[in-house]
């Protein structure tokens, strides 16, 4: 009676004793087993937790969907909360626009340097700014351009809004350059006068 072989035991899901040789039921390992293969292959498809790419996102951050129209809002946005106030004139608010949107452009693409968060890059990025880590530093981009284009236009209507007044015309000329030189090829990593060399 009692020698039997492990094909004959039953399988009832505690430990069957028999003649010295203990056999323990395996269904629910077999059946959490195929849950898991299950689980695996349909997470396969989902995108979970996965992060960027990019060892510094700042490289690729004015190539993302939808930035370049969040720009052209913004720019409008102010151009209106400027026009809400009633004691300024037209020309004031073209100017003001103007100057603020590059003052504003001045100040994030070619005066703050490094990046927000941590990147692997040994402290390449720390020394640049955010206008030399575009694109890799790759001259004449489609991004560079739009940056480039942006404040001229934003220079013309501002020039055919206020007529041309000599006053208007200097301080406008003078904020369009403040932004067109940092760009340009040749001022690449300069820092003219030692200014923002750290």
């Amino acid at each position: 009676m009692g020698g039997g072989s492990a094909d004959s035991v039953p399988r009832t899901g505690r430990a069957q004793m028999g003649e010295g040789v203990c056999f323990l039921d395996t269904t629910g390992v077999e059946a959490n087993a195929a849950l898991r293969v299950g689980r695996a292959s349909e997470a396969s498809r989902m995108n979970v937790g996965v992060a960027h790419s990019e060892v510094n996102p700042n490289t690729r951050v004015m190539n993302s969907r939808g930035i370049w129209l969040a720009y052209i809002i913004l720019v409008g946005l102010l151009h209106v909360v400027l026009l809400s106030i009633p004691f300024f004139s037209i020309p004031v608010v073209w100017t003001l626009t103007n100057v603020i949107h590059n003052l504003a452009m001045y100040v994030f693409l070619h005066t703050v340097k490094g990046t927000p968060f941590e990147t692997p890059d040994q402290g390449k990025a720390r020394l640049l700014t955010h206008w030399e880590q575009m694109d890799y530093g790759l001259q004449f981009t489609s991004s560079r351009k739009f940056l480039s284009i942006s404040p001229i236009i934003l220079y013309l209507l501002a020039s055919f809004y206020t007529k041309y007044d000599a006053a208007h015309f200097l301080i406008n000329t003078a904020s369009l350059l403040s932004v067109l030189l940092p760009k340009l090829p040749q001022f690449h990593g300069v820092r003219l006068f030692g200014i923002n060399k750290y």
